[in-house]
């Protein structure tokens, strides 16, 4: 019987030792398919957000309007964090997709799926993207049961998926009207107190409400979303870092780059029926960034011969 000891680092317990370390904070980019996940990979990051907005584009051509299932986000979070499991990989889990039995499974099968770390959220299950207008809430407790539902199963599947804890409070309101800044406070300390590992204030206004945030909240890891054109200003790694924030997600990143992109080359293509001329990178290219030369090396290892230039 042959021992493994050189068995690569789970993902989560990855995400974990990088949060033990106060003098860094996890910077993640915002991907949502296998290609835009391997780019990222590529530079080195030593984290990556699957957003939910983009899995919701990408995956049904639609907005972020709640629309996307459980099993559409978790497929796409076990593909994304399939690729490299080493490298952790934090996912949007919406509301958990149901009550606390619905939360329960949904933690588990991201945590059998190799995922890092998920938040769940205290919008009503007709959420919607965290920088529009107009989100409403479930009350306390319920938000509260969620949250005691992932703990209790991340404790029994033995993962150490990190749990985080997201509220909308400061941009929308529960049905008692609670809704606002110190809600949002009183919600998160609560959630710390459940047991949460890290917590998500969205929709932060400004700067100073920014390290306000980090002033009154428990001590425990505090991510910061950054969304170009939302409502949160944009504030630099370095800076989000030295407010106090030990997780900074960029969702829109691999979007906002990709559409400009693929719009420029469609117009061109339909006005003079070619593509442009900088967009020549040939399937060789395209295949390498997607593995190809560790599949080959594969095949190669184990006997195989399709793939030889012989």
């Amino acid at each position: 019987m042959n021992g493994h000891s050189d068995a690569p680092i789970s993902g989560a317990k990855r995400l974990r030792q990088l949060l033990a370390d106060p003098s860094k904070t996890v910077v993640a980019p915002g991907v949502y398919d296998g290609l835009t996940a391997r780019l990222a990979l590529a530079e080195g990051f030593d984290c990556l957000y699957m957003t939910g907005a983009g899995t919701s584009m990408s995956r049904l051509g639609m907005a972020d309007l709640g629309l996307t299932t459980f099993t559409d986000m978790h497929s796409n979070a076990a593909m994304i964090a399939s690729i490299n499991p080493s490298v952790p990989v934090i996912a949007d889990a919406d509301t958990g997709y149901g009550g606390p039995i619905n939360v329960a499974n949904t933690v588990r099968a991201y945590a059998r799926s190799g995922v890092a770390g998920m938040h769940i959220e205290d919008q009503v299950q007709e959420k919607r993207c965290g920088h529009l207008s107009g989100k409403l809430l479930v009350d306390r407790e319920v938000y509260y049961n969620r949250l005691r539902a992932a703990c209790k199963a991340r404790d029994e599947s033995g993962t150490g998926i990190v749990i985080i804890a997201r509220t909308d409070a400061a941009a929308g309101k529960d049905a008692n009207g609670n809704g606002g800044f110190d809600e949002a406070v009183k919600r998160l300390t609560m959630a710390a107190e459940i047991g949460v590992d890290a917590l998500f204030f969205e929709a932060i206004q400004d700067e100073d409400q920014c390290s306000e945030v980090i002033a009154r909240l428990p001590k425990i890891p505090v991510l910061l979303n950054m969304v170009p054109g939302g409502r949160t200003p944009i504030i630099g790694n370095d800076r989000a870092h030295e407010i106090g924030f030990r997780i900074v997600i960029w969702p829109t990143i691999a979007l906002e780059a990709v559409v400009p992109a693929v719009e420029k080359a469609l117009q061109l293509m339909k006005k003079t029926g070619k593509t442009p001329e900088d967009q020549q990178i040939g399937p060789g290219k395209l295949f390498e960034i997607c593995g190809l030369k560790d599949l080959m090396e594969f095949d190669e290892a184990v006997g195989g011969k399709a793939y030889s230039s012989n």
